[in-house]
This record gives structure tokens, sequence and C-alpha cells, in this order.
């Protein structure tokens, strides 16, 4: 059994406190007392243990991308998060053409039955697209759209062995209502992206069971007076969870201010929605067989659309505090338990908690990830 003593730890129910946490996979302990023979983790002065972030919408880092299609990319993606604090994360795909996607489908499958216990857990799959708004398409291929298809979703399902957690859609589009449906009694989240949906679109999408909306603001109409749009009906629907790309690129300061005003405190989701380049210097990257220019902290296509990021979760945190103002473990649970609640894996990681998984990231005052730990086992130290 490993312990961290007498740490400063963020404790689900309990806010920060000085305790010691004893784990082997799973929490085993939290006390205020010394235990025996568990094997102290020596922290620095000022560490602060959280729980492992949980990145719902992350396409690559570390030059590698969900859609290439390999084990090996899939792993360099799970070892390059671990060091910004992300312990579970789902591999997001995108618009591309049918094989293109199986072949994704299918290394995820490989990925997760071969049981690595490297860099961050993979719990799933975020299937953006195909099934989107032509004019919201964003930085996704035009010639790979399609309506939304049931029969060609449960084949990319079966191909994934049921491993699609989140399904991006335009709500709008005929067919959209009855995929919804077909989503969300699977118990796959059905998000609401890349559209022109209008408020009753939306409304009726919620109605089918639609619970999520992907990267908030970007990709879908924005709030007016006569037509509050996508925008508008995700900060006025409770129901819906809300994703927000919070690198202060994607969306400005006073927008994430009025996201999370007029949203509850569960239903703010932080996600980095990176691409390949993070965690690799400057210069030309792809995306979706695009070229992608990234120069200083942005992404972007020839024609200046924003193609992903290459935002780390702990700078997600960090901007939410320092920038919008967040209170430090509201923020924190924007980036942990939320998107496990969303996910409904929430009683296995998102909080530190006795009986959950031993995921936590360590970090300093500066932010810094100084340690992340996986099921007990520490995948990356600084």
């Amino acid at each position: 059994m490993k312990c961290f003593k007498n740490a400063t730890v963020y404790v689900g129910g309990e806010g920060l406190k000085k305790c010691t946490v004893c784990f082997d996979e799973k929490i085993e302990k939290i006390s205020r007392c010394k235990v025996d023979g568990a094997e102290e983790i020596v922290l620095p002065e000022g560490a602060i243990v959280l729980p492992g972030f949980v990145d719902q919408h992350i396409h690559g880092a570390g030059g590698s991308d969900g859609m290439d299609g390999t084990v090996e990319d899939i792993s360099i993606i799970a070892k390059t998060v671990a060091a910004e604090g992300t312990t579970s994360f789902l591999v997001t795909t995108m618009t591309q053409s049918p094989e293109n996607i199986t072949k994704a489908m299918q290394a995820v499958k490989a990925y997760q039955e071969a049981n690595s216990e490297e860099g961050a857990r993979v719990v799933g799959i975020h299937l953006e697209g195909p099934f989107i708004a032509a004019a919201h398409k964003g930085a996704q291929p035009l010639e790979y759209v399609k309506q939304p298809d049931i029969e060609a979703f449960d084949k990319y399902n079966q191909a994934s062995g049921n491993a699609i957690r989140i399904v991006t859609l335009a709500p709008e589009i005929e067919g959209a209502d009855e995929f919804i449906r077909h989503l969300a009694s699977q118990g796959i989240v059905a998000s609401i992206g890349h559209t022109g949906a209008k408020y009753p679109d939306i409304v009726k999408a919620v109605a089918a069971g639609a619970s999520n909306v992907t990267h908030t603001y970007n990709a879908q109409t924005a709030l007016h007076h006569r037509e509050i749009g996508t925008v508008g009906s995700a900060m006025m629907l409770d129901e819906l969870n809300c994703e927000l790309i919070a690198d202060t690129i994607h969306v400005s300061v006073p927008a994430m201010q009025l996201l999370i005003k007029n949203k509850p405190d569960d239903k703010v989701t932080l996600i980095t929605d990176a691409m390949r380049a993070k965690g690799i210097p400057d210069g030309v990257s792809e995306l979706g067989g695009q070229t992608v220019y990234v120069k200083n902290g942005e992404a972007r296509l020839a024609d200046g659309t924003l193609a992903g990021s290459v935002l780390r979760m702990n700078r997600a945190l960090q901007n939410t505090v320092e920038k919008v103002g967040v209170p430090f473990t509201k923020a924190v649970d924007f980036a942990t338990i939320n998107p496990a609640k969303n996910l409904k894996i929430d009683d296995e990681v998102g909080s530190i908690n006795v009986g959950k998984r031993a995921d936590f990231t360590v970090i300093n005052s500066a932010y810094d990830v100084l340690m992340t730990v996986r099921g007990g086992k520490i995948v990356y130290q600084a």
C-alpha cells in the first residue's frame, strides 16, 4: 500500500484538507493518522493532490491522433496527456471516410483489450461526426459529412467493441430525433454540436435524450435576441452539460464567465479538444487530412479556421481560476467529477473518496503537474 502522508488533498464532498490518503489500485483509507506499513510518496511543500482529470474530448497529442488508427498512436496520446494530469480520456474521432472511422474504432478496441497500464486510461470514444451540419463543419472535411444513420453508427460501435460513449451530431438534420433516442436507449451521450440548430430544435433534442453540448460556442448558432440558438439554449436548459475549451482562444473570458454564470455547477465540463500538435513544438501539423498551422498556442487551417487546440488540462484549470475567476475547487470539479458524471463513470473516478480508483494529479501553486497516478501507479513524474 502507498500513501500521501499529511498532504493537502481535495477530498470529495469535504473540500481541501490536510490528510493521509492510502491506496493500492483503489483508495483504501483517508485519515488524519499515520498508517503503519504504507509506502509514503513524498511530496514537495505546497503540493496539492487532486482527482485525476477526465478529458471527454481530445483528438490527439504528442504527434499522434486517434484517427491514425493504431494502438501505438493511442499509446502515445495516453502517455502525453498523463503529463498534464489526465488519467481518463475519450479517444475523439472526426468526420472522415467510413473506412478511416472504422479503423479508428478497431484500434481503440485493440488498445482497450491490451489493458495497457501506461499513461492515462482510455475510457471510450467520442464520435465527433460525421453526423453534423455542413454549414457548421468547422475544421471537419465537408466531403464526409452525412445525415444521422443508425445502421452506420451501429457498425462503428460494433467495430469499437461498444466503446462509443459520446456522439456529436446536429439535431436539426432529418432523422436526428430517432438517432438521439437510439443513442439514449444504450446509455450513450448524444451531444449537440457542429450545428445550425435553433431553440425549438434543441428542445426537441433534449426531449429525445440529448444531454451534452460539444465545445460550447464553437461551430454552432450564436445567441441572438430573436433566436437564442444553440448557445442560448445551452445556457437556458439545465439538462445540458456544456463542454468548454478554456484556452481563451476558442472562447473569450467574458463568454466563459457568461456560460458558467448561467449553468448549474455540475453542468460545465472542461475539455482540451486538443489535436496531434499538443506537446510538440509549433509548426505545420495535420487534422483529418487537412494541413494545420500551429503558432503561439493556436492551431488553424490555412483559411484561419480554428482546428482544435494544443491546450493542456492543467492550463485549462489555471485559466478557469485565474482568468475567469472561478473558485479553485469548483474549477477542479469542471475537469473531474463533472465529466465523470456525464460519462456515468463517477462511481469509479472523478473524486477522491474511499473505494474509487486511485487516480490523482499532484500540482503546485503554479499549476504545474508534479505527478500523475493512475490506478495506484505513478504514470508521470516531473
